[in-house]
């Protein structure tokens, strides 16, 4: 299996991880259900990452587990900002380093203030992109603490 970026961080600072691959045609997107059912996973375990901007410019980094829907005001109030709207998908990279379907709360070009849906903590390890369409990486959602700055709060649309 290739090492991705995220793998080699999540080396570096000695933090545990397992690591999947799952088949995929090379630039193109999974969806999140298929990539947890492509890896025999609970789909519950399995986590997205998007990015938003604030009604000030300021991007945040939201992770949600596959099965729900982010919702931006939830995420706002836990941000403490106005409001968040989903960026561009065609500014993804730019800002991020990542394409769609390959973007990661680790390794981003900078360091955005990141949410993680709560619900990531009633799990040992949530899975998430590994950096790259057709990788993943399974992780203790608090060693994210000792990466990037982390919130956990109730993200999703629903509840």
């Amino acid at each position: 299996m290739e090492k991705t970026n995220v793998m080699r961080i999540l080396d570096q600072k000695k933090i545990k991880y397992e690591c999947y691959e799952y088949p995929h045609t090379d630039g193109v997107c999974v969806d999140g259900i298929e990539v947890a059912m492509l890896l025999d996973q609970d789909p519950n375990q399995v986590f997205k990452t998007l990015v938003t901007v604030s009604n000030t410019k300021h991007y945040y980094v939201c992770v949600v587990g596959v099965a729900h829907e982010l919702d931006l005001k939830k995420c706002a109030k836990a941000l403490n900002v106005k409001s968040l709207e989903m960026i561009p998908v065609k500014e993804l990279l730019n800002i991020t380093g990542y394409i769609r379907g390959g973007c990661s709360p680790i390794g981003m070009k900078k360091a955005f203030e990141t949410v993680v849906d709560s619900n990531a903590l009633e799990y040992d390890n949530i899975i998430f992109s590994a950096g790259k369409i057709g990788y993943q990486v399974k992780v203790n959602p608090n060693d994210l603490n000792k990466l990037i700055r982390v919130k956990f709060a109730d993200i999703k649309k629903g509840e």
